[in-house]
């Protein structure tokens, strides 16, 4: 897996590249929640759940099932004052599921592990892609980061997450400033 701190960093940059104005805290606080949610899985491991189980380690909470479960429940409970269903509100749902899915394909982009059971519960099968250049995370406290083999994570991250992400919200802004000249000052707060 990528460390929290790699799919946090990656899910604020598609928030960056996604919305076209200022968000507010809760929404910010809700994006990184849900990038590093499916790794709660891990607590499977207390109650001897096996990691290759559907509802172990990159299983069922890795799904795009759940990625799309959570994005409806994230807009349904935290956006009510959009008008349910609306366009907008939509643009939220779909938004918090690609914050999900981005969580497993990052996952699965990793160099460890049994994979990511992107289908689940229909199938426990797991997927990696061909090319895995992110170095794995183990699942561990944050002192592991402070270790040789830490760093070794941390250099992957910064050349596979925080400079493509940089670079998204960067190009992102570019093409905004493109399509609609300069930025308005009066830009209205919570757009997507």
């Amino acid at each position: 897996m990528a460390s929290l701190f790699g799919h946090a960093v990656a899910s604020v940059a598609l928030g960056k590249a996604y919305s076209s104005g200022k968000m507010s805290m809760n929404f910010w606080m809700l994006t990184v929640y849900c990038s590093v949610l499916p790794d709660g899985d891990v607590i499977a491991f207390f109650f001897g759940i096996p990691y290759g189980n559907l509802l172990g380690h990159r299983g069922l909470s890795h799904s795009i099932l759940f990625a799309a479960v959570i994005g409806f429940a994230v807009a349904f409970f935290f956006f009510r004052d959009l008008g349910r269903f609306s366009p907008r509100w939509w643009r939220y749902a779909f938004f918090f599921f690609l914050v999900m899915v981005a969580h497993g394909l990052s996952d699965a982009l990793s160099n460890g592990g049994l994979g990511v059971a992107f289908f689940a519960p229909i199938s426990s099968h797991r997927y990696f892609f061909a090319w895995r250049p992110l170095e794995v995370s183990p699942i561990g406290g944050l002192t592991y980061f402070f270790s040789r083999e830490g760093w070794v994570v941390i250099k992957s991250e910064f050349i596979w997450i925080w400079f493509p992400s940089i670079a998204l919200v960067l190009v992102s802004y570019g093409v905004r400033k493109f399509m609609h000249g300069a930025p308005k000052k009066d830009v209205p707060k919570n757009t997507l």
